[in-house]
Order: C-alpha cells, then sequence, then structure tokens
C-alpha cells in the first residue's frame, strides 16, 4: 500500500470514528432531553394531582379536628357528606376517589414513559421515583384499626392503568377527567367495581374518621414531600402554602 493510500484510510477510519463519536453523542443529547421533555411535562400534571389529593386529605383532617370542638362549627365531611344533600354527598364520595385515583393515573404515565430512560444521573429525578414510592408503600400500609383508602400496590397500579385515556401514546398521556370518571362509573360495570370499595370507604370515614387519621395524616405529609420535588421553587401554589411544624423542624404546608 503505498502513501497516499494510508493516508487516505487512516483519514477514512478517523472520520468513521467521529462520526460513531458525533452519533452517540446525538444520542445521549436526544436522550437527555427526552427525560428532561418527560419529567418537565408529566412532573407539572403530577404535581397538580398531588396537591388536589393532599387538598382533599387535608379538608378531611382539619375537619375532624372542627367537629371535636362544637363551637367551631362542622368540618368538611359532616357538613356535605353526613349532613349535606344526596347531591352533595355523592359529590364528595366521587371527587375524592377520583382525586385518588387520578394521582395514581399519572404515577402510571410517568412510570410507564419514563421507565427505559436512565434516572441514575437525575438526582432530582430519582429522589422524585423514590418519594412516589414511599407513597405507595403509605397507601398500602395494614393498620390495625384503619382499612379505609387503603390499596395495595397491585391495586394501585391497576386504577393507576384504568385512568389513562385511551387515545393517548408515549409523550402525549393524560388522565380521565372528572366527567369521564364519573360517567364510566356510571356506565361501565367492570370499572366502576375497582371503585366500590373506596367509595364505601368514604362512609365509614363520615362515621368515624379518628380511626384513620394517622395514616391520612402521614400519607398527607409524604404528599406534601413529593410536591416540594416536583415544584422545588414553589411557584405552582405559593398562596397555598403556610408554616407549619413536622417533626419538629420549620417546614411549610399546602391547605
Amino acid at each position: 500500500m503505498d502513501s497516499l493510500s494510508l493516508v487516505s484510510a487512516i483519514v477514512a477510519v478517523c472520520g468513521a470514528a467521529v462520526a460513531a463519536l458525533f452519533s452517540y453523542w446525538q444520542q445521549r443529547r436526544l436522550r437527555s432531553w427526552e427525560q428532561r421533555n418527560y419529567m418537565d411535562r408529566y412532573g407539572a400534571s403530577l404535581a397538580w394531582a398531588t396537591f388536589d389529593l393532599q387538598t382533599r386529605l387535608y379538608n378531611i383532617l382539619h375537619g375532624h379536628v372542627v367537629d371535636q370542638d362544637p363551637s367551631r362549627g362542622v368540618g368538611f365531611m359532616t357538613s356535605f357528606l353526613t349532613r349535606g344533600t344526596d347531591r352533595e354527598a355523592e359529590f364528595v364520595r366521587r371527587s375524592t376517589v377520583f382525586v385518588l385515583a387520578e394521582y395514581l393515573g399519572w404515577v402510571e404515565i410517568l412510570r410507564r414513559d419514563i421507565q427505559f430512560l436512565d434516572l441514575g444521573r437525575s438526582r432530582v429525578n430519582t429522589q422524585i421515583m423514590l418519594q412516589i414510592s414511599r407513597i405507595g408503600a403509605s397507601l398500602a400500609r395494614i393498620d390495625p384499626v384503619s382499612n379505609e383508602l387503603r390499596l395495595f400496590r397491585v391495586q394501585q397500579r391497576a386504577i393507576g392503568e384504568l385512568m389513562i385515556h385511551p387515545e393517548g401514546e408515549p409523550g402525549r398521556r393524560r388522565c380521565l377527567g372528572y366527567a369521564e370518571f364519573c360517567a364510566k362509573l356510571e356506565h361501565d360495570n367492570g370499572f366502576a367495581e375497582w371503585f366500590s370499595v373506596l367509595l364505601a370507604d368514604m362512609d365509614r370515614l363520615a362515621a368515624d374518621t379518628a380511626p384513620a387519621v394517622t395514616r391520612l395524616q402521614d400519607l398527607q405529609k409524604q404528599l406534601v414531600t413529593l410536591i416540594d420535588l416536583l415544584d422545588p421553587k414553589r411557584a405552582r401554589f405559593p398562596q397555598f402554602r403556610l408554616a407549619f411544624d413536622r417533626d419538629s423542624h420549620a417546614r411549610t404546608r399546602l391547605t
């Protein structure tokens, strides 16, 4: 091989190596962008769903405190589910179960669409997934005195699956809206069966919230921690944040 051919071969090999490295760099950059895009898009929706669920839990828990002091009036569950009209009671039942199911729906969407992405390089994303796991454990927690709103992990996954809108696709999924949820409760017996126990749990909570207070308080605090991870700059819910003490340390709480 003459010197010209050798140089040409070397140039060709170097060019192929550079092209391969460039392609690898582009793929990694695209993968990183895809991960950020999914987390940004779904993270905002998950933050709102988490906020709605923790807000309803706060209303139930705070209402229980109010009910203990007759001079303060009546709490949320007493006002709307026990003493309210049939329409108000049904709204409380369905809307509470809906915000729980919607949260599980967004968790399932996030799990499906980022499961093949590399979360190990993102400390915040890893913390988010760990906190979601802790919330799942709190929801599944076995308590000798309270089963209300308890779902084991497989049940959580199943309800999450049911809440994903069938017309979605990776990167563009969404959950059922409240009107769609109510319509399926009324017209789809298979769908409704998954929620029958949760709906009945609301009546049990209205009759006596006390046994469930410890479990629901833990769940609410875990949800607040997730919101802090999803909204670290506290830009989405500033008007709802109040000072409170958790575990003897100053923190904030959403109300």
